[in-house]
């Protein structure tokens, strides 16, 4: 049975058909050690591709394929990473945008932007020329976690955020985490409430707060961490 109705898909093809003009590909990794949602996110990440003939999808196995899980710095499944498809003809291009766990419910909206982001190069993408000049002016590695669940409201604006700096920025890499699914992380970070983004292990920022705000989150992490 199909994860997206009629309405939906219908919907969700004509937004790729308006704003993906270059290919996009999704790197799925699942693995057989109890992964709740693992064929769903392959088959989610498979019925979007059917609506556009611009997005493609490869399937890996954590632990069988991980040379191409390594080349792609993943070390938790389900995930999906958004990249653009070079089609064979270059190397594809990896921004860093990343999903742990099944991206439902309001946090769908993020991977339908991610797709978006990619497949038009940015055209769909709106950040403050001052937040692009900082991150086109970093000179060390960013890791932004983003925590979220499916029944969060908030969350997909700061997911959505935190994907569109590691566009900008291939200093920057994004990490969307659903939190009832990676607890250990959860519990790890203190999240105890949604949206929670951590920045390089050091700094974090509750809820879905303005781009400036991010910014400066950023600027304290970039401060913190050694070159």
């Amino acid at each position: 049975m199909p994860l997206l109705s009629p309405d939906d898909a219908k919907a969700v093809q004509e937004q790729f058909q308006q704003n993906i003009t270059s290919p996009v590909k999704m790197i799925v990794v699942t693995t057989q050690q109890n992964c709740m949602y693992c064929n769903e996110v392959k088959m989610l990440a498979e019925e979007l591709a059917e609506l556009s003939p611009m997005i493609a999808v490869e399937v890996y196995d954590l632990e069988r394929d991980k040379a191409i899980v390594d080349l792609y710095g993943l070390d938790k499944a389900p995930a999906i990473v958004v990249v653009a498809d070079g089609r064979g003809e270059e190397p594809d291009t990896n921004y860093g945008i990343r999903f742990y766990g099944i991206p439902s419910g309001y946090e769908f909206m993020s991977l339908l932007d991610a797709l978006n982001t990619v497949g038009s190069n940015g055209a769909s993408m709106q950040l403050m020329p001052e937040t692009i000049e900082f991150l086109k002016s970093l000179d060390r590695d960013v890791h932004m976690q983003v925590f979220i669940t499916p029944t969060c409201p908030y969350c997909p604006r700061a997911v959505i955020l935190a994907h569109h700096f590691a566009f900008v920025s291939p200093r920057v890499t994004s990490d969307m985490i659903e939190a009832m699914e990676f607890q250990e992380l959860s519990n790890k970070y203190s999240v105890y409430g949604v949206p929670r983004t951590v920045i390089n292990e050091n700094v974090h920022q509750e809820g879905a707060v303005p781009e400036p705000m991010m910014l400066q989150k950023l600027k304290e992490a970039v401060a913190v961490t050694p070159v």
